[in-house]
């Protein structure tokens, strides 16, 4: 977004998506779920400015809107994804109304913090995130993608991403072993647990640990 918009008009056009996406337009439904009051003067503000059109009591978003409420709806659901699957915070924490989550993005480094994560295509509310450009081009250069080790085969290698940080004492743990952002792991086995060979080192992981790293597993690192 180029221009500074108030929050005021931020809040109304996410919840007019967010109504959009339960096939929901009317005037009623956008109010009661907005996170700031809908007032008459909000509302006509919105229109002069080229962001909704209205049309009896259903609102629409205009290309210009759209394309802000989108920018807004990418950054919040990237950062719940951020502070779900990295920060370790449970849903119930997500969901307060405390928790303004797109302010925790700047826009400037949405793509890499997108990319990070693997390009999701979903927040942790099963919602899709709107796809960006690093996303796009992602799509045409299928070099990596973010996994977690549970989900690899036996023998596929991959670059540690990130660990979920639910647990700190198992961040530590897995780090002082060696597994850490950048360094390459392969999978010796899963059954009847999971031994993940770093560097000479063997590391034997519960199932519920494995699912809490998460990998690039690029082609060449496969098999």
């Amino acid at each position: 977004m180029h221009k500074w918009i108030s929050q005021e008009i931020i809040e109304l056009l996410e919840s007019v998506w967010t109504n959009e996406e339960k096939g929901a337009n009317d005037e009623e439904s956008i109010a009661s779920s907005a996170k700031t009051t809908v007032t008459e003067d909000l509302l006509a503000e919105c229109e002069r400015e080229g962001y909704i059109t209205r049309n009896l009591s259903e609102i629409e978003l205009t290309p210009l809107g759209r394309k802000t409420a989108e920018d807004v709806i990418r950054r919040h659901r990237i950062a719940e994804r951020l502070v779900v699957d990295v920060l370790g915070m449970t849903l119930e924490e997500v969901e307060s109304d405390a928790c303004e989550f797109e302010h925790l993005v700047a826009p400037g480094i949405i793509e890499a913090i997108c990319t990070l994560l693997g390009h999701p295509r979903t927040c942790p509310h099963n919602l899709p995130i709107p796809e960006g450009h690093c996303c796009r081009k992602h799509e045409h250069h299928l070099d990596s993608v973010v996994t977690s080790v549970d989900n690899l085969n036996v023998g596929d290698r991959a670059r540690v991403a990130y660990v979920s940080a639910r647990n700190y004492s198992r961040v530590q743990k897995l780090s002082s072993l060696g597994i850490s952002p950048g360094v390459t792991i392969r999978l010796h086995q899963k059954f009847p647990g999971f031994v993940i060979q770093c560097d000479e080192t063997q590391i034997a992981v519960e199932k519920d640990i494995a699912k809490d790293i998460f990998v690039w597993q690029d082609d060449k690192e496969t098999g």
